[in-house]
């Protein structure tokens, strides 16, 4: 099974790098093979990208081994809401997730969730024990290759909004995450002033959810 599913990977890479190679040569239809790319590989996901508050700090002020401390605690405690919301974990690249769900209200009740974990369990740490998350959502067509990456304005927009313009304990989020989740119980929302490009507006998620 493992070596089927890197087969298919594999497969999805190699397609798509052919047709920006045909997409390179002399008088290419741009048009038509951009519509191939989406054909084959767009499809609707909400996007989170996580985030750790102040860490690059506490790396110079801590060293390593609080590095690698921080970073396996934020795994433990973080993923196993990630897979109980249906979430599937793309990558870990330092202190960020990057993660995907087919369902915005999935992904942020999984948001909520996190936060809620991460603030028992700072209650009995100290400041620099504590792990402090930055959250950021989008949602809407984008290019999913294989099982490891994916590309497209919503994904820019999350990657903006978690990783450098959330304050700890927040969850922000796109325009089309709050129009498909603003009916949700217990959950309200704040417009921002600042829009990540690619997309249409931006919010701080207001909850009374315990």
């Amino acid at each position: 099974m493992l070596g089927r599913r890197r087969v298919i990977t594999g497969a999805s890479e190699e397609r798509l790098f052919r047709l920006l190679q045909e997409r390179l040569q002399a008088g290419a239809d741009k048009k038509e093979i951009d519509e191939r790319i989406w054909d084959l590989f767009g499809e609707n996901w909400c996007i989170m990208f996580t985030d750790l508050s102040g860490f690059s700090r506490q790396v110079a002020q801590f060293g390593i081994i609080h590095f690698l401390q921080t970073i396996h605690e934020s795994e433990r405690l973080l993923i196993p809401a990630i897979d109980d919301h249906d979430g599937i974990l793309l990558k870990i690249e330092g202190d960020s997730f990057l993660v995907i769900f087919r369902s915005p209200r999935r992904a942020l009740q999984c948001s909520i969730e996190m936060q809620k974990i991460l603030e028992k369990y700072n209650q009995e740490r100290s400041a620099e024990e504590q792990v402090l998350l930055c959250v950021g959502l989008g949602y809407g067509k984008v290019l999913k290759i294989g099982d490891h990456d994916v590309f497209g304005a919503e994904v820019n927009a999350a990657s903006k909004l978690g990783e450098d313009t959330a304050g700890p304990g927040e969850i922000l989020v796109t325009g089309a995450v709050q129009e498909a989740t603003k009916d949700m119980p217990g959950v309200t929302f704040k417009k921002l002033d600042v829009i990540p490009p690619g997309a249409s507006a931006a919010y701080l998620v207001k909850h009374s959810i315990r």
